[in-house]
């Protein structure tokens, strides 16, 4: 709803697997990916995103705040990390900073 709010054109995928695919074959200038999804979680879609593609910024949203989770998505080849639930002014200040590269 927030993203809606913003003007920007968004794409829904279900699970990480469709939005890899969806990565492949479509150019998007950023991916919010969820960490827990079905068929493939996001480190593991963010992984393979990575071998195909290595500019598109990646976001990774998560409720999980324990001690280590932003490490493992830097890890993983995650640009930046947003918590859930994500507050507007936060969603907006990181589509500016990536609308800026």
């Amino acid at each position: 709803k927030m993203l809606k709010t913003t003007g920007v054109d968004i794409d829904i995928a279900d699970n990480s697997k469709i939005g890899f695919e969806k990565v492949l074959k479509n150019k998007y200038d950023l991916v919010f990916m969820d960490l827990l999804m079905p068929e493939m979680d996001g480190y593991e879609a963010t992984r393979e995103i990575r071998n195909f593609d290595k500019e598109i910024p990646i976001i990774a949203l998560t409720a999980d705040v324990m001690k280590g989770v932003e490490a493992k998505t830097k890890q993983a080849g995650m640009n930046n990390y947003l918590t859930k639930p994500v507050k507007k002014d936060e969603l907006l200040k990181i589509l500016y900073m990536y609308s800026k590269k």
